[in-house]
């Protein structure tokens, strides 16, 4: 009397290591993570996690369920775990995808014509396992990432914070896993304030993200309405790093598609960060409060301006030699264009669409109410400075 077969299930639980071998193959072979790992890691935790994931494959489907609670617990917490250890979702999600389809072929290889109930049980089966528990692996590793994230997050600003104060920064360094450079290009980037705490939510990420694309280790603190950005410098290499971000800071405007207003200052090594970024701080001050266009600014850009906002008479002497002009708007216009474009008095009279003539008369004008000639060169370094003065003062 023949020996009745086996059931479709039981003939594959029988050759689960044989399974089990044939998902690591295609794990080591398919999934660029696993491809690069030791072959001693592999035949290890890798072969003992994909047995026991097809081991509770197989028994699920025995008892007709899914996996209980406990179950799931174990298999979050292998999913955290593999997170914090560095392995990309990506490689896990296709692991159990090419463990499902190898279990496929195997169950359409064994099956016999009269074992088709069994083989789409079984096969649905996976399905269901697989919607139950990649939800559960890909929302385990995200929070996990996310965590690990956050706390990265934050001891990068605690590091960033340390250095602009002057505080000992090496164990801060250490605890978000960055070297610490030889010296530093400072930046201080200013936007423009946004409506409200969710837009400007939205520009701080955006301004992050942009920074993220073109300079990964650049360490930052940044709001919606700017921030510091630190770009590390090797030895000797300051002026290069330094040279490379007025292109920058025209990039990271296009991609907020908004104007960005950036002032640079070096650090000649760690000790120097915090006056490197207070002379950035005013460098951005004076371009906003001087109306500069949108770019990168250094103090070789704004040497008289910086000099002229230092406190003191001087500057409130300069600021009242204008004063004359206050109830003449044109006039005052009249200067501070001529100023604005470099004493051509052609592009100034463009510029304000007016004749040259009319320019000059406005300028005679102007000599007879305050004294200061444009056409002596001594009155005109006065004018210059009588307007970046009065800017500087509000006025």
């Amino acid at each position: 009397m023949p020996t009745a077969r086996t059931s479709l299930r039981a003939r594959i639980a029988a050759r689960l290591p044989e399974l089990t071998d044939a998902v690591l193959d295609r794990c080591a072979a398919e999934i660029p993570f696993y491809r690069q790992l030791p072959a001693d890691q592999l035949a290890g935790d890798v072969r003992d996690s994909i047995a026991r994931t097809l081991d509770l494959v197989l028994r699920t489907q025995r008892e007709d369920r899914g996996p209980d609670a406990a179950e799931l617990a174990e298999i979050i917490d292998v999913s955290g775990r593999r997170a914090a250890d560095g392995v990309p979702l990506e490689a896990v999600l296709a692991a159990y995808h090419v463990a499902a389809e190898t279990c496929w072929r195997l169950l359409a290889a064994e099956a016999g014509p009269e074992e088709m109930d069994d083989f789409c049980a079984i096969g649905t089966h996976m399905l269901r396992y697989l919607r139950d528990v990649v939800p559960a692996v890909a929302g385990a590793h995200l929070h996990e990432r996310q965590q690990a994230h956050s706390q990265e997050r934050e001891a990068r600003r605690a590091l960033v914070a340390a250095l602009l104060a002057g505080e000992p920064a090496a164990p801060l360094a250490d605890d978000a896993g960055v070297v610490l450079a030889p010296a530093y290009a400072v930046l201080v980037v200013r936007l423009a304030p946004d409506t409200d705490d969710t837009a400007a939510r939205r520009t701080a990420r955006r301004l992050q993200s942009a920074l993220g694309a073109h300079r990964p280790d650049a360490l930052s603190a940044l709001t919606g309405e700017g921030g510091v950005i630190l770009f590390p410098a090797a030895s000797g290499a300051l002026d290069t790093v330094t040279a490379d971000l007025p292109g920058l800071v025209a990039r990271i405007g296009a991609s907020l598609a908004r104007p960005v207003t950036g002032a640079v200052a070096r650090a000649a090594d760690v000790a120097a960060v915090p006056a490197a970024h207070r002379e950035a701080a005013e460098i951005a001050d004076l371009a906003q409060r001087l109306g500069l266009p949108p770019g990168c600014h250094a103090l070789e850009d704004v040497l008289l301006e910086y000099q002229l906002a230092r406190p003191g008479r001087g500057l409130a002497g300069l600021a009242a030699k204008l004063r004359p002009l206050d109830d003449h708007p044109v006039l005052l216009e009249t200067v501070r264009t001529l100023v604005r474009h470099g004493n051509n008095r052609t592009r100034a009279a463009a510029h304000l669409h007016v004749h040259r003539n009319t320019l000059d008369y406005r300028l005679g004008r102007v000599a007879a109410l305050t004294g200061l000639d444009a056409g002596d060169p001594r009155d005109l370094r006065v004018l210059h400075a009588a307007v970046t003065a009065r800017a500087l003062a509000g006025a």
